[in-house]
């Protein structure tokens, strides 16, 4: 009779162990999705910074069709897609997630820069005119001044340029891209100053070293200015001097410059040399 009294006690043991076992299997299982979860975000973060645009638009494209209810997915895609500078099939992509359940007003910016960056001025005003002005980053004020810029609302422009300018501790692009703008107004002094500002800002930054050149050769001023350079920037600059002088009509000081800039240069400049021989032609 003893033995029957232990045959539930042991059927509860034994149901017990199965419950822990099956807790178990459940604990484990949640580990290993956790730990999936962990490794598809760093892989997420590692296809939108380092890796090759195109392989990372194909590694979002793929999983968009596994999981296409996944925003983050969906975000992933539209922004390698203009990493890959593929910026019609970016636009699309964009249009899809501001549509998603989670879209945020950020997500609203982005697709105004792809509109952008795909030549849809219209849209990415309208775009931008959606985001609420209590969404104030750097992005959103470099992109307003940008679709002002193209609508020759100047005022607007050095507006949303100056506060831009202010939202960021990296200003160097956006005081290059806002001297360009003073530039194509005729303000050349301003566009200068602009210019010398961004090179302080980043000296590496050498677009707005040779925008800084045209602003001084559109007031026949033909020094170049002192800036950090090496040799080879130098001849480059001296080379831009030189077409600017000779867009003035003031030949003779170009080719000059032209001469001055083949001699700089630490290496065979074709393209100066082409330039003097056509001036030289006749």
């Amino acid at each position: 009779m003893r033995h029957l009294f232990l045959i539930p006690g042991c059927l509860a043991a034994a149901l017990a162990l199965s419950a822990c076992a099956d807790k178990g299997s459940e604990t484990v299982e949640r580990a290993f999705q956790d730990v999936n979860v962990v490794d598809e975000n760093n892989l997420n973060d590692v296809m939108l910074t380092v890796a090759d645009p195109n392989e990372a638009v194909d590694y979002f494209a793929r999983a968009v069709k596994t999981k296409p209810e996944k925003i983050e997915l969906q975000r992933g895609l539209a922004k390698s897609l203009v990493r890959a500078k593929r910026y019609t099939e970016a636009v699309s992509t964009w249009s899809k997630v501001i549509g998603l359940e989670g879209s945020t007003e950020e997500d609203r910016v982005d697709f105004a820069d792809a509109l952008i960056r795909s030549g849809d001025w219209t849209r990415a005003k309208k775009t931008l005119d959606a985001v609420p002005p209590t969404h104030e980053t750097f992005k959103r004020y470099r992109l307003e001044a940008m679709v002002a810029d193209a609508n020759r609302e100047w005022s607007r422009a050095d507006t949303f340029y100056e506060t831009a300018v202010g939202l960021t501790t990296r200003p160097a692009g956006v005081l290059n891209n806002w001297g360009y703008s003073k530039l194509s107004r005729g303000d050349y002094t301003d566009a200068e100053r602009l210019f010398g500002d961004a090179i302080r800002q980043d000296p590496t930054l050498f677009t707005a070293k040779n925008n800084l050149v045209l602003a001084r050769g559109a007031r026949r001023d033909y020094n170049l200015p002192v800036i950090p350079m090496d040799q080879t920037e130098r001849a480059q600059l001296l080379h831009t001097m030189a077409l600017s002088a000779i867009k003035q009509g003031d030949v003779a000081t170009g080719k000059g410059l032209l001469r001055e800039a083949i001699s700089t240069h630490p290496q065979h400049f074709e393209e100066a040399v082409r330039s003097l021989r056509a001036l030289e032609a006749g």
